[in-house]
């Protein structure tokens, strides 16, 4: 509910509560407002600052978007309407509001007067700027097209991508502020919008400035979440609004009413205890006796009006957002100029408010609330019964979106018939607006009224058996994974002999799904059960068979039950085959694809998924294929072959306008090569763009590895440690069902070990990985690599007789077939780090350099070297050489603990110490290797290739040389230097 501030410009369309003020309302003008004149804003300068640097910043390209948080009444919407009048010169400001629902908010309440806005202020340029998936924006816009709209040709994804399409549109012109207010009331739909366009439109001239209650958003909801996910991925930044001091709140008052004796001003001070509104409603009867309660606070104006100003009031507060004039004049029963002057009266007393076009609204929430709360029971019900048939009446016209709204009324009527009628619709248009979570919350207020209506079948015209089933998909899509378990058992548990063989095939394949996603273990026992069922019954269905056939595939695979596995997705390839079904073939072909890599036949592998490509005809199937075939290049180690296979399928996605969507899914893919390759800004960015929004369990699951990955890279140890320590849970329970969950905790454990200096702990980890007796992957290659860093830590802490130990376990592993497929080279580095001799090591830099090789790797084969230089008193200039290489890789690819032992062993040996040359400059060796190389007339080229670092680092070096010597050129750097050494001899 919009508190005391009104629409501002770029604002049209249909009011807050979705109730009819038209498509053509017009801009409504607050410097003509009715509203009785209210104090100056008095105590928020800092705040309005803060808010017009965090407008600077985005309009700057900086990431910059502001949570306005405080109690009821504290001025949330006075400051913003002050900041709108502020920025309105120079930035688009586009307002929407949640609504107030109680258990069933509308989906996407604030999003339609914010897209209409936005399109308006883009003028003839609107049609193009949602790109492909614009016309996904008539989900939330009807008016934008004429005829029906065809939902099938929207993927769930469109609307997001769409709306942020048009923002970053608008913001090309100009900057834009989007104003959210009340988030305490938004729908779940309304915080996954939010949370990806925080993360979309990072970056871009938009700031997003959100208004909420924080002291009224429950522990544990979905609000909560929202704020504290966005907060902790630094999407928002919080402006707290603190109550008023003393001499404010004397201000306020006079700048109301004048001098106010003090002992009138005590009591109005202990009343209100600071808060604006409060002192402002108190001021209104600062002459009379102060109220001894808050209702009786709020309602001090409402008591003072006539007859028919309170039954305007009393009307417009059975809904939560603006009321048409027509519809007001509908309901409250009184002849024209009655009203009007009713209106004018409730209006001039500022309890209401004029809002966009001819509507009407509360000048705050709290008087809503609080004459709503008076009505007597009866009346309340009666008043909802009245605006839920003045609302069917305008469901017959075209366009009309008001189930949500008809579902509430009718609930609050206590007509339980309608309101099941109209929950279902409800229900049903959040499902195909891609508002899972409000449709699923739709759903449930259908199931909790199903029992209290006797012909509830033939009012909906579905059976409470359809109800359950399609409430548990509509559940699963919206991420509630437990709630949709729990509802298909239901719907199991109802199902009989007579329940036809199909529905009871489709709900075990449901709850093999949902357990799948939950990463709990069960789904292979349903899916055969499934199986038999058909079988049994006879049901010849063969589409749905290979389905089945597929699932159960894929579930085998993720157990690493090869075998099984292989003969299964075979089965549904010939099946697929004979009906001539590519997506069936294609899907078959791809897990096929993966099993036969992981079984070692890497041949059999690539042609596998090229049949999938073959049969990739759809949409879905393609980003399917370069999810599957990224994945398994990225475990052969082909990893710039991962990532361009990747981004193929993201220019494909941004094709279909779902880059920032359904391409996520490919960026998840993008993560673990980058790491690798050592780019962590990349690996940081994309984890950084992670929908905070639900998603499945199982999922989460391996973000969350790669974020303690990440953590770790950059010597966040406690962090990374505490997260582990909240998901080690559901990280074994999902491993107990997917076998590279198992490999991906172990690879956790090493890391974690090895970060904090324990690598005993680590040694211990890979061993018992080694005994394990379940079934291996070709994930081990990856983690018997890894055995090279462990034995190379425990040689460094003195531990050689276990580290000797390991690596012959090591090497025996990998020579004896623990894992069958090996990337080039990576011979060479392992064998080279559990042999630790200084050749060994020597002759395995060039795999380390190689094009693929892991970045860690280029680190520590060349601090491995200077140690056993040091170690065998071999050469020391050669170690120097080494370790300074080291820290040049360590330092470009920012990675904390290697950058903090080379500096602990360069200390220790005296190796890499900046040199001074006599003349007061001090250079570090490798500015002193650069600078005698530059001297000799090599190029930046020939240097990198001296001394193997990149032609980036030389550049680098050569900068910092350039200014510590205080010279402009190389020349000028050259004939220091060659002074400098005629100095000293």
């Amino acid at each position: 509910m919009p508190g005391d501030g009104g629409m501002t410009i770029a604002q049209t369309g249909i009011g807050p509560s979705g109730i009819g003020l038209g498509v053509g309302g017009g801009w409504h003008d607050e410097g003509m407002s009715l509203i009785v004149q209210t104090a100056d804003m008095v105590g928020r300068d800092a705040e309005l600052a803060l808010l017009g640097d965090a407008l600077r910043r985005a309009a700057a390209g900086e990431t910059a978007s502001v949570l306005v948080g405080g109690e009821a009444g504290i001025g949330k919407s006075r400051l913003l309407r002050e900041f709108r009048a502020d920025v309105a010169a120079h930035a688009t400001v586009l307002t929407g509001w949640c609504l107030d629902y109680g258990a069933t908010p509308a989906p996407y309440a604030p999003l339609p007067a914010i897209l209409r806005g936005a399109l308006a202020e883009l003028s003839d340029a609107a049609a193009e700027t949602a790109g492909a998936a614009r016309e996904a924006l008539r989900l939330l816009l009807p008016e934008l097209g004429d005829g029906p709209l065809d939902r099938a040709t929207i993927a769930p994804e469109g609307l997001r991508e769409a709306i942020a399409n048009v923002l970053e549109a608008a913001a090309a012109r100009r900057p834009v502020v989007v104003i959210v207010e009340d988030l305490h009331w938004a729908d779940d739909a309304t915080l996954s919008m939010l949370s990806f366009l925080l993360r979309a439109l990072s970056g871009q001239r938009v700031l997003f400035v959100l208004t909420c209650r924080v002291d009224e958003v429950r522990r544990g909801g979905a609000v909560r979440t929202f704020l504290v996910e966005a907060e902790r991925a630094r999407l928002l930044d919080r402006v707290a609004l603190s109550r008023l001091e003393p001499a404010q709140v004397r201000t306020m008052v006079e700048s109301l009413h004048g001098p106010i004796g003090d002992a009138a001003f005590a009591r109005l001070l202990d009343r209100s205890e600071g808060v604006p509104f409060f002192v402002e409603e108190l001021a209104c009867n600062a002459l009379g006796p102060l109220p001894e309660s808050l209702r009786d606070v709020l309602l001090v104006r409402f008591d003072a009006l006539s007859d028919d100003a309170k039954r305007v009031v009393r009307t417009v507060s059975g809904s939560d957002g603006a009321v048409e004039h027509e519809l007001l004049s509908e309901l409250a029963g009184l002849a024209d100029e009655r009203l009007d002057v009713g209106i004018r009266e409730a209006v001039s007393a500022a309890v209401l408010a004029v809002r966009a076009g001819d509507a009407y609204g509360f000048r705050h929430a709290l008087l809503r609330e609080a004459v709503h709360d008076d009505l007597l029971p009866g009346e309340r019900a009666r008043l909802h019964r009245a605006y839920a048939e003045a609302l069917e009446r305008r469901a017959e016209r075209p366009g009309s979106c008001l189930e949500s709204a008809l579902a509430f009324h009718w609930h609050q009527a206590h007509d339980a018939r309608r309101a099941l009628v109209a929950a279902i619709g409800a229900m049903e248009r959040a499902k195909n607006s891609y508002a899972f979570s409000t449709a699923a919350r739709f759903g449930e207020l259908a199931l909790e009224l199903w029992d209290q209506v006797p012909d509830a079948v033939d009012a909906t015209g579905l059976t409470h058996l359809t109800l359950l089933s399609r409430l548990g998909s509509i559940l699963r899509n919206a991420g509630y994974d437990e709630r949709a378990l729990t509802v298909v058992n239901l719907a199991l548990d109802e199902a009989d002999d007579q329940t036809p063989a199909v529905v009871r095939v489709k709900l075990l394949r449901d709850k093999a799904l949902y357990l799948q996603n939950l990463g709990r273990p069960g789904s292979v026992e349903l899916l055969s059960q499934a199986l038999e069922v058909m079988d049994d019954a006879g049901v010849g269905d063969e589409r749905l068979r290979a389905m089945l056939l597929n699932f159960l595939a894929g579930r085998y695979m993720v157990e690493a039950r090869t075998e099984m596995a292989i003969q299964t997705a075979g089965e549904a390839l010939r099946l697929g085959r004979e009906l001539g079904a590519d997506s069936a073939i294609s899907v078959a072909a791809n897990i096929l694809g993966a099993c036969l890599l992981h079984s070692g036949d890497v041949d059999g592998s690539l042609r596998s998924f090229a049949v999938a490509w073959e049969h990739a005809r759809a949409h879905d199937a393609k980003l399917r294929y370069w999810v599957n075939y990224s994945d398994a290049l990225s475990t052969l180690g082909r990893y710039r072959e991962a990532l361009l296979t990747a981004e193929t399928g993201i220019a494909h996605a941004r094709q279909l306008g779902l880059e920032r969507t359904s391409g996520s899914i490919l960026t998840q893919n993008m993560v673990e090569p980058l790491l690798e390759l050592g780019e962590i800004d990349r690996v940081e960015e994309l984890l950084a763009k992670d929908l905070a929004g639900r998603t499945y369990r199982i999922f989460r699951v391996y973000t969350t590895a790669s974020r303690i990955r990440a953590l770790l890279w950059r010597g966040r140890l406690d962090e990374a440690t505490a997260l582990f320590d909240e998901w080690r849970r559901t990280m074994h329970t999902a491993a107990q069902v997917e076998r590279q969950v198992w490999y991906s905790i172990i690879e956790t454990e090493i890391a974690i070990a090895l970060a904090g200096g324990r690598g005993l702990d680590a040694a211990d980890v890979l061993e018992r990985m080694l005994d394990d007796a379940g079934p291996r992957t070709e994930h081990t290659a990856r983690r018997l690599l890894d055995g090279g860093l462990i034995v190379a830590a425990l040689r460094a802490t003195g531990q050689h007789e276990r580290a000797a130990r390991l690596a012959d376990r090591v090497r025996s592993a990998w020579r004896d077939g623990d894992c069958v497929v090996r990337h080039p080279g990576w011979d060479v580095t392992l064998f080279a780090l559990l042999a630790g001799t200084a050749e060994a090591l020597r002759a395995a830099l060039p795999a380390t350099d190689g094009n693929d090789a892991p970045a860690v790797f280029a680190v520590v084969v060349r601090l491995e070297l200077a140690r056993a230089l040091v170690a065998q008193r071999g050469d020391r200039a050669e170690a120097a050489s080494a370790l300074t290489a080291a820290g040049d890789i360590a330092e470009r690819i920012a990675h904390a603990r290697l950058q903090t032992e080379i500096a602990e062993f360069r200390e220790a040996t005296g190796l890499g110490a900046a040199s001074s040359r006599g003349d007061g400059t001090e250079l570090t060796a490798r500015e002193a290797q650069v600078l005698e190389l530059l001297a000799e007339g090599l190029s930046n080229r020939q240097i990198a290739e001296r001394l193997f670092i990149s032609i980036k680092t030389v550049s680098v070096h050569v900068s910092a040389i350039l200014r510590k010597l205080g010279v402009a050129t190389r020349t000028e750097a050259a004939a220091r230097h060659r002074g400098a050494a005629l100095v000293k001899s």
